[in-house]
């Protein structure tokens, strides 16, 4: 059972922290209930880079918002306007908001981030990892538990 939890363990690590640097993807979690039910909060969304001029109405985007503290968003795509120099601007809604987002974003790169899939759930256990109680009891058990482990291994009598 212990096995099967840390291999699980190494494996959203993995998921969550190494593979959005070398597999070109990356993972934010749902905080609100904006995109329900497709998406809900606690769920993570895994995004992919796409360019932007293979951008559709209707992709589901992860972006910076042009407002206020210009928090990352994940809303679906209601109207796309190019422009003669390039510029590619777009209006988001969430599914489950009655009308569009009040801004307009302008995606200043050749790409943007594009919904790939959704992982149900782990969002919750990522942030009960990020309280403080959380995190004193995993440097500190996990220490501990560490030195039982090894004094165990080394006081045992030989059979």
């Amino acid at each position: 059972m212990l096995t099967v939890l840390l291999v699980t363990a190494v494996l959203v690590f993995l998921f969550l922290a190494v593979g959005p640097r070398f597999l070109n993807y990356q993972t934010s979690t749902m905080l609100t209930g904006s995109m329900s039910p497709g998406i809900n909060p606690g769920d993570v969304v895994v995004s992919v880079r796409t360019p932007v001029s293979e951008l559709k109405v209707g992709d589901v985007i992860t972006y910076s918002i042009p407002i206020d503290d210009h928090r990352i968003e994940t809303h679906r795509v209601a109207s796309i306007k190019r422009d003669d120099a390039g510029a590619t601007s777009v209006t988001t809604k969430g599914d489950a908001n009655p009308g569009p987002d009040p801004w307009t974003a302008v995606l200043s790169e050749d790409y943007v981030y594009t919904q790939a899939g959704v992982v149900p759930y782990l969002g919750h256990g990522i942030r009960a990892l990020r309280e403080p109680l959380a995190q004193a009891v995993l440097l500190y058990g996990a220490s501990a538990l560490f030195v039982v482990v090894v004094l165990t291994a080394i006081w045992r009598k030989p059979r």
